[in-house]
């Protein structure tokens, strides 16, 4: 009889254990699913950013350097357009100085 008891206090022992082993594996699983998706989510997080910074800059210089050139471009078009507006301009006025003090001196 005392053989039964101790039989069955050890039987009953072991289910305790093995319920108890499956409670511990359940939360040990649960901590490891939500650590991967804090994880996952910070990584993701620093990630976006840091690529969204990465591209920012790149096309901000990008346009910098687009915008510069084409600005410079009607720029110096612009500029050339006036340079030689004045240029032609101050020739004509030079060329005809010349040209009346060549007939004061020739006359």
């Amino acid at each position: 009889m005392k053989e039964n008891a101790v039989i069955t206090i050890i039987s009953i022992t072991i289910i305790v254990l093995n319920m108890m082993m499956i409670i511990v594996l359940d939360i040990k699983n649960a901590i490891m699913v939500a650590t991967m998706a804090e994880v996952t989510t910070a990584v993701m997080a620093v990630t976006t950013v840091v690529v969204t910074t990465a591209t920012m800059a790149e096309i901000t210089a990008a346009t910098i350097a687009e915008v510069t050139t084409a600005v410079m471009a009607v720029i110096t078009a612009e500029v050339t357009v006036v340079v030689m507006a004045v240029t032609t301009a101050v020739v004509k006025d030079v060329a005809a100085v010349g040209a009346g003090c060549f007939n004061l001196i020739n006359n």
